[in-house]
């Protein structure tokens, strides 16, 4: 693995007090004293290149890992052989914290494109949370919010047709670009559409015919990796009848 980038006091530390995510990742809520003091905390970055792992199942679990650009996925290996895909996280997402509980790593994180993540040792996170309540208490709600993600996608999985599933997920992203201050009907995905089959439970040939099937009747125009959405109302709609029918 690639060593970590100290930041440096000379123009090049990316502090998160004067960080434009600060209102997307860790520090949100804080008082500027408080985000003083995690600057301290925040004492490396990590450059990591398309398709490079950010970390490895088995790895010891030393941080979590603030994504200041770029995006990631997470993985988990099969008793067959195959990937499982398990997320996609995007810049100012947290990564790491699924070895808290056993102190190893117990999926893989892969850069989808060249990125950077700023690296937050968990045991120092753990001393400064004592004495900053605001930290802990913003640490508890990035945990909550990966619950309540980890139980969207279970009911992605137990409940929904595959063009359901799609538009689903299509409606997330829209919306995560948007608390990003892009566009939410004009994005780019990084994942293909083999990795988004896998973290939907569908197979490459599913994704592709539910595509085409969004495209023909003109809820979104796909071009590649670009995708455009036309009708954002008929895509909730899909989603309002499939809840009406449990």
């Amino acid at each position: 693995m690639k060593a970590a980038v100290p930041i440096t006091v000379n123009g090049l530390k990316a502090s998160c007090s004067q960080c434009n995510l600060v209102e997307l990742c860790l520090p949100f809520g804080m008082s500027e004293h408080d985000l003083d003091r995690l600057d301290e905390l925040v004492g490396a970055r990590r450059k990591i290149k398309r398709q490079q792992s950010l970390y490895r199942a088995g790895d010891t679990f030393e941080a979590i890992y603030a994504i200041r650009a770029g995006s990631f996925k997470t993985d988990v290996l099969l008793e067959d052989g195959r990937d499982q895909v398990t997320g996609f996280q995007m810049t100012g997402e947290i990564l790491g914290l699924d070895g808290i509980s056993t102190e190893s790593h117990s999926c893989n994180a892969i850069a989808l494109e060249d990125s950077e993540v700023c690296v937050i040792p968990y045991a120092k996170l753990e001393e400064l949370s004592r004495e900053v309540e605001g930290l802990q208490h913003q640490f508890h709600k990035v945990m909550s919010r990966e619950i309540v993600r980890d139980h969207g996608v279970m009911m992605l999985l137990g409940s929904m047709r595959a063009e359901e599933r799609l538009a689903a997920f299509l409606l997330n992203m829209s919306q995560r670009f948007t608390a990003r201050g892009f566009s939410p009907a004009e994005f780019h995905l990084r994942m293909t559409r083999d990795e988004i089959g896998s973290y939907l439970g569908l197979k490459l040939e599913t994704v592709s015919r539910a595509f085409s099937r969004f495209q023909e009747e003109g809820l979104v125009s796909v071009q590649q990796k670009h995708i455009r959405i036309l009708n954002a109302a008929s895509l909730k709609r899909l989603l309002q009848h499939q809840s009406g029918n449990r």
